[in-house]
């Protein structure tokens, strides 16, 4: 099987991207930023997908990326396939392009989409990774909270599972998004849309000790510290970033004895989402609270949820 290193090969020695094909896919990023509020993640993605296949396009067809060809196209996802790129990579750059050549058309600066007949690969339902409470309640418990930054780390892990966020959701909260006297915190998600999400009495307890405790003591003292967002901070003020995040979950993951193959970015997102669902959450209002735009992509707990009370079933039941 292709390794990192193997696509990561792929595009080491193309040639650099040419000023003609990066400014056309700096318009498409604006335009879809500015039409679509797409998220900065997908635009990120996006502007690596498309810089990846023009340097291609320069190399090996002599053509700028707004001058593909649908036989372009193929070659260059089979050779992407060879390199060990996923079935997943595949369907999201499919994504990509259709949406940019499709805005090419639209433009007139293209008369027919290359991407038309591309299919996307068809995917595996993959379900969400929930922990058990009993794992829940163990990985709330690894930080040291007589230590500041473990005091920091456990209100994190409380709030993320007390308000089902996601990662990226969770380390770019600002101070000015919760709001403790009425309970409530708001989020804003992908496409910059926002929701209201309650707070429970444990969460606002460690919430409450962490602002007046630690967090003034992290950000210090110097003017560029106190003029600092962030609800979350490092010591000196700056925002934790995702990777940082998910580092210390992995290292409370290991320290609680969870099986690391449970242990997900989102897995106390969908173990809030799981476990609401367990004792009886709407599945509506569970989408209000996940910030779902669709209400498909909330059902997919149910699934987890079956499974869960499957396994109950022959454990218990005295005929399973």
């Amino acid at each position: 099987m292709p390794s990192v290193s193997d696509r990561r090969h792929l595009f080491r020695d193309l040639p650099p991207l040419e000023a003609v094909d990066a400014a056309v896919i700096e318009r498409f990023l604006d335009a879809s930023w500015a039409e679509r509020g797409l998220a900065k993640a997908t635009l990120a993605a996006y502007r690596t997908d498309l810089e990846q296949l023009a340097r291609w396009l320069r190399q090996g067809r002599g053509r700028a990326v707004l001058d593909a060809g649908r036989e372009d196209l193929f070659e260059y996802l089979a050779v992407r396939g060879r390199a060990g790129y996923s079935p997943r990579s595949a369907a999201r750059l499919l994504s990509c392009l259709h949406a940019f050549y499709t805005r090419a058309v639209r433009e007139g600066a293209r008369a027919d989409d290359p991407t038309a007949l591309l299919q996307a690969p068809s995917l595996p339902r993959l379900l969400p990774k929930a922990l058990s409470e009993t794992q829940v309640a163990a990985l709330l418990d690894a930080p040291e909270v007589d230590q500041p930054l473990g005091q920091r780390d456990r209100t994190m892990l409380e709030l993320m599972y007390a308000a089902g966020l996601r990662v990226s959701e969770l380390v770019g909260l600002p101070a000015t998004a919760l709001n403790l006297r009425q309970g409530a915190l708001r989020v804003t998600g992908k496409g910059g849309k926002e929701r209201l999400v309650p707070l429970g009495d444990e969460s606002r307890h460690w919430l409450e000790r962490y602002l007046r405790e630690v967090r003034p003591a992290l950000l210090g003292k110097s003017a560029e510290a106190a003029g600092s967002v962030a609800l979350f901070v490092q010591p000196g003020g700056g925002a934790l970033s995702r990777q940082a995040f998910w580092a210390l979950v992995k290292r409370y993951a290991a320290l609680a004895g969870i099986d690391p193959a449970r242990i997900s970015p989102h897995g106390l997102r969908h173990s809030f989402a799981t476990h609401l669902l367990n004792h009886g959450a709407d599945l509506r209002a569970l989408q209000m609270l996940l910030g779902h735009e669709s209400l498909s992509t909330t059902q997919i707990y149910t699934l987890v949820a079956r499974d869960r009370l499957r396994s109950l079933h022959a454990q218990h039941h005295p005929r399973a």
